[in-house]
This record gives C-alpha cells, sequence and structure tokens, in this order.
C-alpha cells in the first residue's frame, strides 16, 4: 500500500470518527435543550408554588391553584397496573415464540405481535372507550366488586361504581398496547442465546421452564430489562388511549374503578386552552415531572443491572 492510500484511509477514519462523534453529540444537546426548555417553561411554578406543587392535589386554573399530585399518582398507578399485566404476558409470549411454537405458527403469530405494535394509540383508545369500557362496565366490575372487592385489605381496590372508566382500564388498556413492544423485544432477545447452552441443559434433563429461567433469562438480562423499560416508557407517556378511558378527573382514590388523571392526558386536555401564563407553566412543570420520572426510571434499571453483575462477579 502506497502512502497516497494510506494518507486516503487516514483521512476517511477521520472523517468516520468525527461524524460519529458529533452525531453523538448532538444526542446529548438535544436532551439538554429539552430539558432546559422544561425548566425555562416551568419556572414560573417553580418560583411561585415550589416544592408544594408535587405534593398538592388541588388544581383549579380559575383559582390559580395547582398541584400535581393527583397526575403523577394516576400515571404511576396506570403504568404500574400495566406492567404488571404486560410483563408476564409478554414473558410468556416469547416463551411460546422461542421454545414451544410450531414452525409453521412461528412466523404469523411474530408477525401479528409485531402488528399490534404498530397501530396507533388513538385506535387503542376508540377501542376501548366503544367497546371495551361498556363489557367492562356492565360484567366484569361488578363480578370483581362481588369476588375480590369483599377481601380484606385489597378489597378496597376494586370497589366504586361499575361505570367503566376509571384508573383500572386505564391501566389495562395500557397494557394491551405494552406487551407487542415488551413481547417482541423478549422474543428477539431469547433468540440471541446459544443453542448449545439450551441443548446441554436439556440434555441435563432440565424442563423449558428451568432452561428459560436458569439459562435464557440469565444471558439475556439486560435486553430483557430493555425491552421492559421500553414498555414502561411508553406506559408512562401514553396520551391519547389514556385520555379516552380514564374519566380526566384530578382525583386521588385507592379505588381503581373511580376516574382519575395522568400527566400526559392532562396536558393533551388543557394546553391548548391554557391562557394564563402560569396554567401553562403549571402544564409544562407537568412535563418536567414526567421527564424527570422517566429519568429516574431509567437510572433505576441500570443500577439494578450493575448490581446484578457485580453479584455475578462475587459467586464466580
Amino acid at each position: 500500500m502506497d502512502a497516497a492510500s494510506t494518507r486516503s484511509f487516514a483521512l476517511q477514519d477521520a472523517i468516520f470518527a468525527r461524524s460519529t462523534q458529533f452525531f453523538a453529540l448532538l444526542v446529548l444537546v438535544t436532551l439538554l435543550a429539552i430539558v432546559g426548555s422544561l425548566v425555562y417553561g416551568a419556572w414560573p411554578t417553580i418560583t411561585q408554588v415550589g416544592p408544594k406543587f408535587l405534593v398538592d392535589d388541588a388544581w383549579d386554573p380559575v383559582r390559580s391553584l395547582f398541584g400535581g399530585l393527583a397526575p403523577l399518582w394516576g400515571t404511576i398507578i396506570t403504568a404500574t397496573i400495566a406492567m404488571v399485566i404486560a410483563v408476564p404476558v409478554s414473558f410468556g409470549i416469547a416463551i411460546f415464540l422461542t421454545e414451544m411454537c410450531p414452525p409453521i405458527l412461528k412466523r404469523p403469530l411474530g408477525t401479528a405481535v409485531e402488528l399490534l405494535a404498530a397501530i396507533p394509540s388513538i385506535i387503542y383508545g376508540m377501542w376501548g372507550l366503544f367497546v371495551f369500557v361498556p363489557l367492562f362496565g356492565e360484567y366484569v366490575q361488578p363480578a370483581l366488586t362481588a369476588t375480590v372487592g369483599k377481601l380484606p385489605v385489597i378489597g378496597i381496590l376494586f370497589q366504586g361504581q361499575p361505570i367503566g372508566i376509571g384508573v383500572l382500564t386505564a391501566g389495562i388498556i395500557l397494557s394491551v398496547m405494552v406487551i407487542p413492544f415488551t413481547a417482541s423485544v423478549m422474543r428477539d432477545v431469547f433468540e440471541t442465546t446459544p443453542a448449545i447452552l439450551k441443548e446441554s441443559a436439556y440434555g441435563l434433563g432440565a424442563t423449558t421452564w428451568e432452561v428459560m429461567w436458569n439459562v435464557v433469562l440469565p444471558y439475556t438480562k439486560t435486553g430483557v430489562v430493555g425491552g421492559v423499560m421500553l414498555g414502561l416508557g411508553r406506559a408512562l407517556g401514553e396520551t391519547m388511549a389514556v385520555t379516552f378511558v380514564i374519566g380526566n378527573a384530578y382525583n386521588i382514590s385507592l379505588k381503581l374503578f373511580e376516574p382519575g388523571n395522568s400527566i400526559a392526558s392532562s396536558l393533551a386536555n388543557e394546553f391548548n386552552e391554557a391562557s394564563d401564563p402560569l396554567h401553562l407553566s403549571a402544564l409544562i412543570s407537568l412535563g418536567l415531572v414526567l421527564f424527570m420520572l422517566t429519568f429516574c426510571v431509567l437510572a433505576a434499571s441500570r443500577w439494578m443491572l450493575s448490581s446484578l453483575a457485580k453479584r455475578e462477579g462475587k459467586r464466580t
């Protein structure tokens, strides 16, 4: 290779390195710009209301009373319900598609799961409002009240008027939206497990469940957590579907049948009508709270993964 070719390759490498560095920094700058704009827009609320904004449930734009506890409560509860339902179901779907599904059905079922992820959220919201809510309010909620609602401690969660809409309904609709994302990621990462590891476990007499729990899941735990976090991110930030079925009431209650609100639905309902500067600032503050909540969830997941890695090192 002559000197000219060497210089040409060196120039190409330098251009490639600088280009990738630029795009990486562009992501960081964009993120900082988003945070800065949110802090700037929320500054009137931060200075006038202060930390009280996070612990006050009063929301009255007419009297300029703004507390973000009710939307924050609704966001956390609906996302928790969604993940409690979606994670086990997604895990089961991924196990079936990778280990137990007949070859003739693997591709059609996998495609069907991916198509569910492509459905717009407003379609889920319309289906939830016009199809799921009437059936849920007429048949499921009365049955839950008559059975689980009479149990001690957890019974209060399943009490209230069976009107169909409410926090529990929003959580179930969110779980239906989250399942395709989480199941698709889990399926893809499960397929990355070397076949020799699974075959060795099967050869030692392990069952399918033991292979998945003791071999596949430890090998792919980073990807699985990533899939769960992807689903949680959608559950926390989903707007239109939740707005259709949650009831849009600034209400804090342990009764899951009661109407509630979330940060995303509050922004969707009020942002265009917010004429008062403090009202607009309070809504932007809700957006900042949602951003920080998502950041804390991601930070917790990274900490959990690093803790698992350290334990593995100690065991080894």
